[in-house]
């Protein structure tokens, strides 16, 4: 027994009002967090608590939340931050110096912070950086001065198709105004989506599966197929996720495709959801991709307005509604379940797998997620048929690709071609070639997660089955390392970043990237041990067997080719300098 009296301190009346803007909907939780960061600088204790009674979630799953996102501040901030990308594409630009010139520049400005960050999607504007959260890069030396004063940088143009391109999903880029949808309805946009609605949502799914439109996200899985579990479901509602959490190194296709033609990823978003039978959309968009959110916001909004979206589109009976979901920083939720568990206001860890969410998705729903490029091509698809689409490649997968051509090449950048292409094709027909005094060493194909490539492999061609030989597709990218880069501290800053973003729910995963990283690391510096390569065979071969999700399972394909492909380079390493 206790003569306790249990008092609760009242809930700040501003939060409470912020709380009912949002229904006083859980899952509001991670944009109130943002919301009231912005307004009161950081999150103390209070205001989590606060905005957990608000909104009857319990203080501790409302912590567990603001302590998850790295964009998200428990700590008083300097009224400025820049946050410097440190990834691997910004890594090989010199990332380190510019942080320690960046940070040189702004010594004499203690309202400025300085601190790094894991990739930020913008390794065409290596090295790039975050300026009070706005895209900023290339840095180059004497900008810093600048940034007070406005300098942002400037993103690379690709309004023109470079030499052997074949645009499909990139076809208007440049055509169209981004933020006009009058602009868009001049090249057609929404004819996809009319005539869709003309025809049964069986024969538009047949379309889809004939046509062998495979999903872009990386792993290549067949988007028909997706659609029919989700149609078939029997359970409703059902919901349509885009997938826009772009935070692999390497890639940065989807930004483009959000910043040249949003339009196009509506109108596949909502073809999807009248075949599938789904109402209601989201869009899940990293947090450092902030104008490229409110450029969908916007897109939404005029597509509303003309009725191309919202209520009885065109005047059917088919409504569509899509809401844009801005991230916080957490690479984790690019892998579906744990988007979705974000989605849902909580921690973006994953979920154990079956279900899957084509069955038990969004809130135990059937529930579509598809890549931003796979959105993107289907408008094409329904306009010019499967045929039409099948007979722009000539190998076993029909289609377009969008590459991303990073490194040591005279034309970095992006371009859209069929899928077959060879790694000496992207260097030499697509990239310019090796810069002056360059010689090709390695390349990193596929992403963070794939592969480390020798010069052996140039001329095998790159589908979503060469990684069987070697050589990743993954999502499209390829970053070309020359020889003044040592495949072990390459290595190294893959594991630093994996280490940096895995979300410490399992412990071969957590454990085992910092543990390779520290090897790396010492490795790097000329303090190699006897036995280090294989331990980082072992921690491999644990991570790939035990870990809970594809982020553990997917590190050890870069430390098994490198270690491999490489392999005299490592014990080279092993050997005290």
């Amino acid at each position: 027994m206790t003569n306790k009296i249990i008092k609760y301190r009242p809930i700040d009346p501003e939060i409470l009002e912020l709380a009912g803007k949002h229904s006083n909907n859980p899952e509001a939780l991670l944009e109130m967090l943002k919301t009231l960061q912005g307004q009161r600088g950081k999150l103390d204790p209070s205001i989590i608590t606060d905005v957990g009674g608000a909104i009857k979630i319990p203080p501790a799953n409302a912590y567990g939340v603001a302590s998850f996102y790295s964009m998200l501040n428990l700590e008083e901030q300097a009224g400025n931050v820049i946050r410097v990308c440190d990834g691997p594409v910004c890594w090989l630009c010199g990332a380190g110096e510019t942080r320690q010139a960046v940070k040189q520049a702004f010594t004499e400005h203690p309202d400025w912070k300085i601190e790094r960050t894991s990739c930020l999607g913008l390794c065409d504007r290596a090295p790039a950086m975050l300026v009070n959260e706005q895209q900023a890069g290339p840095y180059t030396s004497g900008s810093a001065a600048e940034i007070t004063q406005g300098w942002r940088g400037q993103p690379m143009e690709y309004s023109q198709p470079r030499k052997g391109e074949t645009r499909v999903m990139m076809a208007n880029a440049g055509n169209i105004d981004p933020d006009s949808l009058s602009s868009a309805l001049e090249q057609g946009a929404y004819q996809a989506l009319k005539s869709a609605l003309e025809h049964n949502p069986e024969a538009l799914l047949s379309e889809v599966e004939t046509s062998g439109l495979s999903g872009r996200g990386g792993a290549g899985f067949p988007v028909g197929r997706k659609w029919r579990f989700v149609a078939q479901a029997k359970r409703t509602p059902k919901y349509i996720v885009c997938n826009a959490d772009e935070s692999e190194p390497l890639i940065f296709k989807d930004r483009v495709l959000i910043d040249t033609n949003p339009q196009q990823i509506l109108e596949g978003m909502a073809v999807a959801g009248y075949t599938c039978g789904a109402n209601e959309a989201f869009i899940y968009i990293r947090g450092e991709y902030i104008s490229q959110a409110e450029r969908l916001k916007h897109a939404i909004l005029e597509a509303e307005q003309a009725g191309w979206l919202g209520e009885h589109i065109q005047g059917s009976n088919f409504s569509f509604h899509i809401h844009v979901h801005l991230g916080a920083g957490a690479y984790i939720c690019g892998e579906e379940t744990a988007l979705i568990e974000s989605l849902e206001g909580k921690r973006g860890e994953p979920r154990t797998r079956p279900p899957y969410p084509p069955t038990a998705g969004y809130h135990g729903l059937p529930t579509l997620v598809n890549n931003v490029e796979s959105y993107a091509a289907v408008p094409a698809i329904i306009l010019n048929g499967a045929s039409w689409y099948r007979s722009l490649s000539a190998t076993a997968i029909p289609g377009t690709k969008i590459y991303m051509l990073l490194g040591h090449i005279n034309q970095p950048g992006l371009f859209e071609a069929p899928f077959g292409l060879t790694l000496r094709q992207i260097i030499d027909e697509f990239g310019g070639r090796m810069q002056a005094g360059s010689t090709f060493n390695f390349a990193l194909t596929g992403g963070a997660a794939g592969t480390l490539v020798p010069a052996a492999l140039l001329d095998i061609p790159i589908d979503y089955a060469s990684a069987a030989k070697g050589i990743s597709l993954g999502a499209g990218a390829f970053l070309i390392c020359d020889q003044r880069v040592s495949p072990v501290a390459f290595l190294r800053e893959l594991l630093h970043f994996f280490a940096a973003e895995s979300c410490g729910k399992c412990t071969p995963c957590r454990v085992g990237t910092y543990r390779a990283h520290e090897i790396l690391s010492r490795m790097s510096a000329g303090e190699g041990k006897s036995g280090d390569v294989d331990e980082l065979f072992a921690l491999a071969e644990v991570m790939f067997d035990s870990s809970f999700c594809g982020l553990g399972q997917s590190v050890p394909i870069p430390m098994r080719s490198a270690l491999t492909q490489f392999n005299q380079v490592f014990k080279d390493a092993e050997k005290p300098g």
